[in-house]
């Protein structure tokens, strides 16, 4: 299992959680991005530098996910394809994505892009509290633990 970030939209408070627990659950965390992210030195974590442009990242991991894997991102199109190969993904905030939250979320994404071409203005997503970066933190530990005691497939 890796845990894939879209490191170029990812807060560096969210990046610094996944590290840490990358290496005390030594678990790979991969993180994609269109310049190198500064990461630890471990043998747990590892950038991927892609073309510039979001979708050349998005692209990248949604080649390389598997299923099992757990993508952390904020793109909702890219949370579906991997969701589509069996893998599991959260936002920045620690919610886990489904089919349904993801077409919930489509709808909301149309309407404040249909909000914003009208000329409203939109404030944007609120800082990260603590309480949010402790939510992720969690979400996180929670995801990790469940896949550390799922039994190892027997071998023929």
């Amino acid at each position: 299992m890796t845990i894939w970030v879209d490191a170029d939209a990812c807060p560096a408070v969210i990046r610094d959680i996944i590290c840490r627990a990358a290496q005390r659950t030594a678990t790979p965390a991969v993180f994609v991005a269109n310049r190198r992210p500064a990461l630890p030195a471990s043998p747990h974590i590892r950038s991927i530098v892609v073309g510039q442009g979001f979708d050349v990242a998005d692209a990248e991991i949604a080649r390389q996910c598997q299923q099992g894997d757990l993508l952390v991102s904020g793109d909702i199109p890219l949370a579906a394809q991997v969701l589509a190969k069996g893998a599991a993904a959260i936002n920045f905030r620690g919610e886990a994505y489904s089919s349904d939250t993801i077409e919930g979320q489509l709808t909301l994404r149309d309407f404040m892009d249909n909000l914003r071409g009208s000329g409203i203005q939109s404030g944007g997503p609120p800082p990260f509290s603590q309480a949010d970066r402790q939510q992720f933190a969690g979400k996180l530990d929670q995801w990790l633990a469940a896949r550390q005691r799922r039994p190892a497939s027997p071998t023929p």
